[in-house]
């Protein structure tokens, strides 16, 4: 093992190879530096970060099996968002967690990465930070926490926070029943166990084929997540001495392979624009319509909250990804291979389905057709997405008034008023929340309905705009408009009163509106006036950098493969 990159610091006589190895010297024995291979274990552990919290437990084994394969582990902090925790929105920061991942891996004596992850933004960021260096690297998803109940019904994470709040707003649930719920959602350690973010990129890392096949989805507290977090660590070091890169892992055949993943398994929006970026740190050919030509077709299997009943525990229970994917192996390329230089499709073969209320059989799907579904029109000329399996299937076509937010504190200030001028056919736009507008594309797209409508029983409208919304969500909402308001979209450009017709079908997205009407409109000034405008800092570079959602939504400068090459050069 004498090629080890970690050798160009530790070998030899000369004064800075002592300084190297002597400062690490504080309980590494001397042998620790003659040629094994040294391993960081990129660690999102925060107490600030609770779904990650127990990844220093995870890191112990992932460490265990380093050592018992002849590796050398070294614990690497950092940078850590709580999805619940930060504000104005961790996605603001994904791409500086990328960043500075990046940069951690390339600076230091290190020959590959164990990569611990959970909350929503960490396992992106980390595969974009991977994607960039293309140090052998593999993925450890923190998994999802255990069912809470509150008198006796199970909770989801998120899904049941809007749904709560919903009816407490609505007057069927008192304030402090909805507070003593609290207690009851988050049980145990791990992530949301719905079919949000962190469970979605969980498990889209796996599809990838950046983790242990068969690791994602298991749940936080549960012993066979130790297990095998020490088989990864034994992995890692046999992915360096095979020389084994994300860039040879992460293929467009790979990336094809978690959209069809996405599909059958619900999976969130908000996978969309992490996947678009981890590609474009690649340099992988992965647009949007991807999404639309590959998901197009591919059945709903498995019926989880917020598109389902169930939630993550049920579906490791019930056979967990491997017997999701078994469903529809004839929808996988073959081709791509995972961490441990197979293909994803070899592991299949032993997977069951053991509870088919859970994952339902490819001939009984809850939908036959649930993949994103990505709008064009003159309200999106570069694209906009929504998800069916968490619409209302009767509002998926549908054409009503528009009625116009300005900015988050513009839409908080009105929607309660009794004397809004909405029914349930008009569709709610909300502007200014794309990657520039707020900054960091925030997820508030599924806006919470008027009160005077909830009274009445309306449960979900139309709701168009240029952010995000949580995985956990759900409704009729057109998400990720394109271009965004700040940036010259035509989302700026509409007026309240605006027919506004949506098409699922049909994949569109418009204002009806004469030809030409929108050219002589000017944005509106209420709406130009809440854009961000930092003045200095990472959200000064972040506005001036940041991409638009249809790419992911990465910064400008950090696109393709190039960086690739610093991984192998001299030190």
């Amino acid at each position: 093992m004498s090629g080890q990159r970690s050798q160009q610091w530790y070998a030899g006589g000369d004064r800075n190879a002592y300084i190297h190895r002597a400062w690490m010297r504080r309980g590494l024995p001397g042998h620790a530096f003659d040629g094994r291979p040294h391993v960081a274990i990129a660690n999102t552990a925060s107490a600030l970060t609770p779904c990650n919290a127990h990844l220093d437990e995870v890191a112990r084994s992932v460490e265990n099996g380093i050592w018992e394969a002849g590796g050398v582990p070294l614990n690497l902090p950092v940078v850590s968002l709580g999805e619940t925790q930060v504000r104005p929105t961790a996605m603001l920061w994904r791409n500086m967690a990328a960043m500075a991942t990046e940069e951690m891996l390339r600076a230091n004596p290190i020959d590959g990465v164990v990569l611990l992850g959970g909350c929503d933004k960490t396992i992106p960021a980390l595969l974009m930070a991977a994607a960039s260096v293309d140090l052998p690297a593999v993925v450890v998803p923190g998994g999802p926490m255990l069912t809470g109940t509150f008198r006796g019904h199970p909770l989801g994470c998120g899904t049941d926070v809007w749904r709560l709040s919903e009816e407490v707003r609505a007057g069927t649930l008192t304030q402090r029943e909805f507070t003593a719920s609290e207690s009851s959602m988050i049980r145990s350690r791990g992530h949301c166990n719905t079919m949000g973010t962190a469970s979605t990129m969980g498990l889209l890392a796996e599809a990838l084929g950046m983790s242990l096949p068969g690791i994602a989805g298991t749940p936080a507290p549960d012993s066979r997540l130790l297990e095998l977090s020490h088989a990864t660590g034994r992995l890692a070091v046999g992915m360096i001495a095979e020389g084994r890169r994300p860039s040879e892992v992460m293929t467009r055949a790979s990336f094809l392979n978690a959209i069809v993943t996405l599909a059958a398994i619900g999976g969130s929006t908000n996978a969309v624009v992490h996947l678009l970026a981890i590609a474009g740190r690649l340099g992988v050919d992965l647009s949007l319509d991807d999404f639309d030509r590959t998901g197009s077709g591919v059945p709903l299997l498995v019926d989880l909250l917020p598109a389902g009943r169930h939630l993550m525990d049920d579906l490791y229970r019930a056979g967990g990804l491997l017997a999701v994917l078994r469903e529809v192996r004839d929808l996988l390329d073959p081709e791509a291979v995972t961490v441990d230089g197979t293909p994803l499709t070899a592991h299949l073969g032993d997977a069951r389905i053991f509870d088919e209320e859970v994952i339902r059989p490819r001939d009984r799907p809850l939908l036959h057709d649930a993949g994103i579904a990505v709008l064009r029109g003159n309200l999106a000329p570069h694209g906009a997405v929504i998800k069916p399996a968490a619409a209302s299937p009767e509002l998926l076509r549908h054409r009503g008034r528009a009625l116009v937010f300005d900015s988050v504190e513009d839409a908080r200030a009105r929607l309660n008023d009794p004397d809004l001028d909405v029914d349930e056919t008009s569709v709610l736009v909300l502007r200014g929340c794309g990657p520039r507008g707020y900054p960091g594309m925030p997820e508030v797209a599924n806006l919470p309905l008027p009160p005077k409508l909830l009274a009445r029983g309306v449960r979900d409208m139309v709701r168009v705009c240029d952010g995000r919304m949580s995985g956990t969500a759900y409704g009729t909402v057109v998400l990720h408009v394109s271009p965004e308001a700040a940036a010259g979209g035509p989302l700026g450009l509409v007026r309240t009163g605006d027919p506004i017709v949506l098409d699922v079908e049909a994949r569109r997205l418009d204002v009806d509106l004469p030809a030409g009407e929108l050219a002589t409109r000017s944005p509106a000034t209420a709406a130009v006036e809440a854009f961000a405008n930092p003045s200095r800092g990472w959200e000064r570079l972040y506005v001036d950098h940041v991409m638009q959602a249809d790419t992911g939504a990465d910064l400008d400068f950090l696109l393709g493969s190039s960086g690739h090459q610093v991984a192998r050069e001299s030190h």
